[in-house]
């Protein structure tokens, strides 16, 4: 049996449209919604306006999520079987903290671009509220003794070593495994280092709720969100927020050190939520009689060592590796920062957001227009399902892009645990 021969030709991977449930802090309306739950709502939001349930219409699925319950070591798949897909259609997990939305997406487009399939859905979702919690590490050492016991006499010995202290569960913690400090923490030392003021992050947080509630209000956000649980726009939002209201916040992090400046209000908060995206071909969107919004073109990833590395000078912060990462694919595409019509930085904390620009003035590049930044709001107004963020952003910058009618550029930098970067560009013809 011969077989069609493989495509040597890259073609545009199209984003063609977004859909995310609303961001919701962690236990308050999701608080019993499961990961698999909030993807599947995202997807079947898809599904319901570009018609995807027919045989075949979707390549695959991909998503993840960091927080994940041992049911869920396949996610994806059980998402597409629990949602409005084709049961036939494919799916895979992907993980990168807080780059694994952006991760899922590029991972489609690579094979949309080869090929390797038409179409694709990609994103994730995270649950704060419904957290995993681990066996307590002593009290699972002796159920593990009594399962390899070969007599009931070894086992009930085995059991009587049980004491209360066993039944304390592990809860994830908020931490780097190599450090022990939190990321809010490991942000205080960076927000030091650049010099970032209390007042320039509680600017920037009131900027970006404000402009998310100017993106609902003229309905940039109604094909990207579907209502889910009760709720039509993410919770977090604060419209009536000023830099003034924030400023009366006392500091949560770097309160260890002189003049701490980061608050809740200037941080994103723990929150619940999923966000995905349809990428395709040109010739699957022409098909379907759908104009993409735009076109992935181009993606970098970076780390930095910020156990050994010049974390104090700022260099080598926890979340900096943007600051790497959008440098080099801007100088292999020939781009400057003053290309873009559009920057969506993921605003895992402000004072994150104003030590990125600096380092990324630092390295060379030109200063970004603050009008072109986030101009729709971003994470510290949205709030922040680590897998989700990406998707959501994608989708969102799609969307502005598109809304202009015109051609245009956009950049998308988001940080990660584990000190990792993940940058993107999208474009419209």
């Amino acid at each position: 049996m011969s077989s069609s021969p493989i495509s040597t030709q890259v073609r545009r991977a199209a984003v063609v449209g977004g859909s995310r449930i609303p961001f919701a802090r962690s236990d308050g309306p999701y608080a019993t919604a499961s990961d698999q739950e909030m993807l599947t709502a995202a997807v079947d939001g898809l599904v319901a306006r570009y018609g995807l349930d027919g045989p075949g219409a979707v390549g695959e699925l991909v998503a993840g999520a960091v927080l994940k319950h041992s049911r869920d070591f396949n996610l994806a798949r059980e998402t597409v079987l629990g949602s409005g897909l084709d049961a036939r259609t494919p799916a895979y997990d992907v993980q990168q903290a807080c780059g694994t939305g952006l991760q899922a997406v590029i991972a489609a487009a690579n094979k949309i671009a080869l090929g390797q399939t038409e179409s694709a859905i990609a994103g994730g979702a995270d649950t704060a509220s419904d957290v995993p919690l681990g066996v307590n590490g002593a009290l699972r050492r002796i159920l593990l003794e009594v399962r390899r016991a070969t007599s009931t006499a070894a086992r009930l010995r085995a059991l009587a070593r049980i004491r209360p202290a066993h039944l304390v569960p592990d809860i994830p913690r908020n931490a780097e495994p190599r450090t022990g400090l939190s990321m809010g923490e490991h942000a205080a030392v960076t927000a030091r280092a650049w010099g970032v003021t209390r007042e320039a992050q509680d600017e920037l947080a009131a900027t970006s709720h404000r402009r998310l509630a100017a993106a609902y209000e003229r309905g940039l956000l109604a094909d990207l969100v579907v209502p889910f649980r009760g709720l039509e726009r993410d919770q977090n939002l604060r419209p009536d927020s000023t830099p003034e209201k924030l400023a009366r916040l006392r500091p949560v992090f770097g309160t260890g050190g002189p003049d701490p400046t980061m608050t809740a209000g200037n941080s994103t908060p723990l929150t619940d939520g999923a966000a995905v995206v349809l990428l395709a071909s040109e010739d699957w969107a022409r098909r379907r009689g759908l104009e993409p919004l735009a076109y992935l073109t181009a993606y970098e990833t970076a780390a930095v060592d910020f156990v050994g590395g010049d974390v104090a000078g700022g260099e080598d912060g926890l979340l900096m590796a943007p600051a790497y990462a959008v440098p080099r694919m801007l100088e292999r595409t020939g781009h400057g920062m003053e290309d873009f019509d559009f920057v969506e930085i993921h605003e895992a904390f402000a004072s994150q957001v104003l030590a990125t620009l600096s380092a990324w003035e630092k390295r060379g590049l030109a200063p970004v227009d603050r009008a072109r930044l986030n101009v729709a709001g971003s994470s510290l107004a949205t709030g922040h399902p680590f897998a989700a963020t990406g998707a959501r952003i994608v989708a969102t910058l799609a969307a502005l892009l598109a809304e202009r009618d015109a051609p245009g550029r956009g950049l998308i930098s988001i940080c990660a645990a584990g000190g990792q970067g993940v940058t993107a560009i999208l474009e419209r013809a």
